[in-house]
């Protein structure tokens, strides 16, 4: 069963109160055009199915904690296309946001999302306090420092790079809070699900540094050579092509091992491998041989 329809369902609530009452219409419509159309909605998809692998006893719960971290993921593409970053035109295949609104509206609807992100989780917290709380400490935790996408957003002012913590925190970080958030919202200890979160932020990462160097602008639907145009670390300049698609796989290999023993282990299992068929770039020809 496809969980798309829920995932877009609590995604469009959250930004319905965004924009409740009297707010300025720019901003407004600036909150709507940075989430929507989305793109796979992957780290909602992981909240949601680590939740029902667990029972998901409380579905609203877990809603909200999918659609609080894809709000956080949606902000970070926001502030991340801005020109202090790496000034992108394109984002999904449309004009960033700082290009279709401007900086000032960019910097505030990335701004916003954040703090809607916990407004969402703070809401569904009076169901259930304790697991809201550990949801916001989560989020929290992978969101800012020392260890979240706020720092992996640092690294990069660095002269000196640490790449493992780089990736763990650039691209891991929000991974991590969807194997972890989704248990938590289930009931279930989240720590046991660290690991396969962090595997799978990994392989993002591998991939994503993969399709830079490979593909083009269209095929991406943002701007391509990244890494390279702002010297930024990655897999492929470290590993080669080669190397890192064995990275990828080696990775992707670890995190169906490190899926935790649950009601649904094996639709995990299964959703890790149609993943991998996704991340696996196809070589163009003339890196075929």
């Amino acid at each position: 069963m496809s969980l798309k329809p829920r995932i877009e369902a609590a995604i469009a609530g959250a930004i319905r109160q965004g924009q409740a009452g009297f707010p300025p219409p720019k901003l407004a419509s600036a909150l709507d055009y940075a989430v929507n159309p989305g793109g796979a909605r992957i780290r909602p998809t992981i909240c949601l199915s680590v939740a029902m692998a667990c029972g998901d006893r409380q579905p609203a719960m877990a809603d909200a904690a999918a659609s609080a971290i894809e709000l956080i993921h949606c902000a970070s593409l926001v502030h991340d296309d801005m020109p202090c970053f790496d000034n992108a035109d394109t984002r999904r295949g449309k004009p960033s946001v700082h290009r279709a609104y401007g900086e000032p509206l960019a910097l505030l609807a990335g701004d916003s999302l954040i703090i809607m992100a916990f407004e969402v989780l703070a809401r569904a917290a009076e169901a259930d306090p304790r697991r809201g709380l550990q949801l916001m400490r989560i989020l929290g935790e992978t969101s800012g420092m020392p260890g979240g996408i706020c720092a992996g957003q640092g690294w990069e002012s660095e002269t000196e790079i640490n790449l493992s913590a780089y990736h763990r925190a650039k691209t891991g970080a929000l991974f991590v809070a969807a194997t972890r958030m989704g248990a938590a919202a289930a009931g279930q200890d989240p720590e046991a699900w660290t690991e396969l979160g962090a595997r799978i932020g990994e392989a993002f990462q591998v991939a994503d540094d993969l399709r830079d160097a490979l593909y083009d602008e269209v095929t991406l639907g943002k701007p391509a050579h990244q890494d390279e145009i702002h010297g930024r670390p990655n897999a492929v300049s470290e590993l080669g092509v080669r190397g890192a698609i064995r990275r990828l796989e080696d990775i992707l290999s670890g995190a169906i091992a490190s899926i935790p023993s649950c009601p649904g282990e094996a639709g995990l299992a299964a959703l890790v491998r149609k993943t991998a068929e996704r991340l696996t770039p196809v070589l163009p020809a003339n890196q075929m041989v």
